[in-house]
């Protein structure tokens, strides 16, 4: 980070949400809650898909992955975030706002994929139902999900590495409540053009792969659904569908609202206000989602709510 004529700055100062210390310990409360809801519906989700036999089945054994991947994924962001609104001055030393960069980044890639992986699981089961717990085994279950970590882990170490090693003469002061790649890029004096081609590349090729992958697993889905002569039977497959259609409208959009522009037009206070969506309200929504819209997973939820007052 050292150069000729540079300062050599040891830590960050995240400017957080807001200056107002009224302001700050309302969102304080505010993002309390919310981690909270955060933590305890995923844990739940995942505590009841391990508990229940009826829900262990590729579609749940995704869907718990997808919430421990949204309790990291907020962790990463949330502890810190509340932490700073009770702080004066919101420093972070550099080699942990580096971690946390590489944390956030290695599970937001990671839920990303992670969502076109149980579009091509809902497209084997809708589609090919008699063949689907032959294609769908243990086996390539756990070799998806261990493809889908490796990948996000490098994703995220390569983009680390390359942001760490520009330089940061000009100021320390990251108009940012964590430390992202795009709000660093635009705070380097270093010429970030290579980083912005790798991290665009990167992430078009991610983000294209899994919406095509979504595209095209839900326009066979549909087409199978539209054929089905049973009304029953397509309300029931639109119905399993529908949670996690929402799931990947809310996530997609602000991805590529977020990263798909060039440095030069971002507006921070925008950005900032999309970055609380998908970093602390996705996390939250989507166990919520799922269980809200699911008639299995309420019926899992009412059975061990049951069984725990009978006892």
């Amino acid at each position: 980070m050292a150069g000729e004529n540079c300062t050599v700055f040891t830590d960050f100062i995240l400017l957080g949400l807001s200056g107002r210390q009224d302001v700050q310990q309302g969102l304080f409360v505010l993002f309390l809650l919310v981690y909270g809801i955060t933590v305890i519906a995923n844990l739940g989700m995942i505590l009841l898909i391990n508990l229940d036999p009826r829900l262990h089945t590729p579609m749940y054994y995704f869907l718990s992955n997808l919430s421990f991947c949204d309790v990291c994924y907020s962790s990463t962001v949330s502890p810190r975030m509340l932490a700073d609104f009770l702080s004066e001055q919101k420093r972070i030393p550099y080699h942990l706002c580096a971690f946390q960069m590489f944390l956030f980044g290695a599970f937001a890639d990671v839920e990303c994929v992670m969502l076109s992986v149980m579009a091509y699981d809902r497209y084997v089961a809708i589609c090919n139902p008699l063949l689907y717990t032959v294609v769908m085994s243990k086996r390539l279950c756990t070799q998806l999900v261990a493809i889908v970590y490796v990948q996000g882990l490098v994703y995220s170490a390569i983009f680390t590495y390359c942001t760490i090693r520009l330089s940061f003469c000009n100021s320390n002061i990251i108009n940012h409540f964590f430390c992202d790649f795009p709000p660093l890029l635009a705070l380097s004096s270093s010429d970030t053009t290579i980083n912005e081609i790798v991290m665009f590349t990167y992430s078009s090729c991610v983000l294209g792969f899994s919406v095509v992958t979504v595209l095209l697993s839900y326009s066979y889905i549909i087409n199978t659904i539209l054929r089905m002569n049973s009304a029953e039977g397509r309300r029931k497959a639109f119905s399993t569908c529908a949670s996690h259609l929402t799931a990947v409208a809310i996530f997609y959009g602000t991805l590529v609202f977020m990263y798909f522009r060039p440095s030069s037009s971002y507006s921070m206070d925008t950005d900032k206000m999309a970055s609380v969506f998908y970093t602390v309200v996705i996390p939250m929504l989507n166990p919520l989602i799922y269980s809200l819209r699911n008639k299995d997973v309420k019926g899992a939820l009412k059975k061990a709510v049951g069984t725990k007052l009978c006892s």
